[in-house]
């Protein structure tokens, strides 16, 4: 069986470059092949997305929210056929898949529910004062509209929640803007299945037919042309560091510059600050082992780097903790390329001067395919400082455990930290009062900060922040997940002057759609 792209409603030619997604569990090719789009058919996509931009900025929130409400009840109604495809492109257990595919429909209902209520596009008025002296004020009105077709990149790690249907996608449509979506080549059938119901959708709700194309191929062609196409606007994406700093210079070097709002690298330090008891201990590293293997540690929080105290106490943590993961059971990687570079990272580490391999886990509970093993590297602060290469991200079930002596330590750790998605603290509140400063510096390294708990796990909500300084993200103002996201995707407008009439129905007069809004 041969697949091709959706290009808005119709398919991509079937040309004689394919692919095919493997089994990582097995190894095995899966039987269906999946045609590389041409440049040509990326142009259409563009094309009608360009079409499709003004129809699709003009629908109210209503329109658009009842949109996000029909895809959101497809993906509930295909959950036993997303498990089939996804299952075996990925490797992940079944509870993940349709935990996974819950998350993405709450996400989509998320934003419906904003786009019901309205206020998210920031209404400013600054009414008429003609009388003013020495001159008069002119009547200004401001309001958030969108930025214009975006393309989304699938991420690896989320087939679901961050690809065709997730987060960039729900939250580039809520602000009225065209998505072009390029699949990820690890699981393509799981792209086509999502990528069918968001045209039907479409479809069904009146859409515009350039609100979505999907395109297979390459990120180095394919990827690259859509970037390069001047129609688009914007980019999101969630993958490796290097591949977002190739799409964000790629974006800077057009003649019209976009932005690119990439989640890349992190390593989500957590600091175990003096004074904890044994006891506490023993549950932080209860907590952390759950933590730091789960989903065998592809999770872009997943925490990386453990600062803990050299000292009874902090031996006590690093006994329990190595204990824990010499009994993990292994777990099956995404593809092969992310178990290549696990395991790449991971002895590159451990053959550093100063840094030792405290455990790699059970290898008789390593699963067949793309199976990893859990891995606890350690070293001392002073090496830690002194090597910026030990702040590099190992994305799988690797934790790198750093002894320090003094509150010093940390705080030099602190002011020398890339920007992080996450960074998590462990102590009392009489630590955090004698650490206030701690605080301060690392307010300028995260998005989210955590005191007692572990960063895996975002719950997606209003008030998240998944987002950091460089090189987390390449835009540290934004957030990928929650109703903030939908920011990345407009840009605010002011209209002086106009009659009411011609103003959108945010901004008249008489507030029909009853928004909050704010009024001078």
């Amino acid at each position: 069986m041969i697949e091709s792209s959706l290009i808005g409603y119709s398919r991509g030619e079937l040309g004689n470059e394919t692919f095919q997604a493997t089994n990582p569990a097995t190894g095995e090719n899966l039987i269906t092949e999946y045609c590389s789009a041409s440049e040509d058919e990326v142009g259409r996509a563009c094309e009608l997305a360009k079409l499709a931009s003004l129809s699709m900025a003009a629908l109210s929130g209503g329109d658009k929210a009842k949109f996000l409400g029909s895809l959101a009840d497809r993906i509930d109604q295909s959950i036993e056929e997303i498990v089939v495809i996804m299952t075996a492109e990925t490797g992940l257990p079944e509870a993940r898949v349709r935990a996974e595919t819950g998350r993405t429909r709450s996400q989509l209902l998320m934003f419906a529910n904003l786009l019901e209520e309205g206020s998210w596009v920031d209404a400013r008025i600054d009414r008429a004062l003609p009388d003013r002296q020495p001159m008069p004020k002119p009547d200004l009105r401001a309001m958030l509209r969108p930025i214009g077709p975006v393309a989304v990149f699938c991420a690896s790690n989320f087939p679901l929640a961050f690809s065709v249907a997730g987060g960039d996608s729900a939250s580039a449509w809520a602000a009225g803007c065209p998505v072009i979506v390029k699949a990820h080549h690890a699981h393509p059938g799981t792209a086509l299945l999502i990528g069918k119901l968001v045209v039907q959708s479409v479809q069904e709700c009146g859409l515009p037919e350039g609100t979505f194309s999907l395109i297979f191929g390459s990120g180095r062609t394919i990827g690259q042309a859509i970037v390069k196409n001047p129609v688009v606007k914007a980019v999101g994406f969630t993958g490796s560091r290097s591949g977002g700093r190739a799409l964000f210079d790629l974006a800077a070097s057009r003649s019209e510059p976009i932005p690119v709002f990439a989640e890349m690298s992190s390593i989500n330090p957590i600091f175990l600050l003096p004074d904890l008891r044994k006891e506490e201990m023993e549950k932080i590293a209860e907590g952390l082992q759950i933590s730091a293997t789960m989903g065998v540690g592809q999770f872009c929080t997943n925490p990386g780097v453990v600062f803990y105290p050299d000292n009874e106490i902090g031996e006590s943590f690093r006994t329990s903790y190595l204990d824990r993961m010499k009994g993990s059971d292994g777990g099956v990687m995404l593809h092969q390329g992310i178990l290549e570079s696990y395991n790449s990272c991971t002895r590159e580490m451990s053959e550093r001067e100063g840094v030792e391999e405290l455990t790699s886990g059970d290898e008789s509970l390593v699963p067949s395919g793309c199976g990893a093993s859990p891995c606890v590297l350690g070293t001392k602060i002073e090496r830690f400082l002194n090597e910026p290469e030990l702040s590099n991200e190992i994305f799988g079930p690797a934790t790198l455990l750093v002894s320090y002596s003094q509150k010093e330590d940390i705080l030099n750790v602190a002011k020398q930290l890339e920007g992080q998605l996450t960074v998590s603290l462990f102590g009392n509140e009489k630590n955090l009062a004698e650490h206030d400063n701690l605080l301060d510096i690392l307010e300028t390294k995260a998005g989210r900060l955590l005191f007692n708990q572990f960063p895996t796990g975002v719950e997606v909500c209003s008030s998240i922040v998944h987002g950091g300084p460089y090189p987390a993200t390449t835009d540290s103002r934004s957030t990928s997940v929650g109703t903030g996201a939908i920011l990345r995707f407009a840009r605010p407008v002011c209209y002086q002057g106009f009659p009411d009439e011609f103003l959108p129905q945010e901004l008249q007069e008489d507030n029909p759609l009853g928004l909050d809004r704010e009024e001078g």
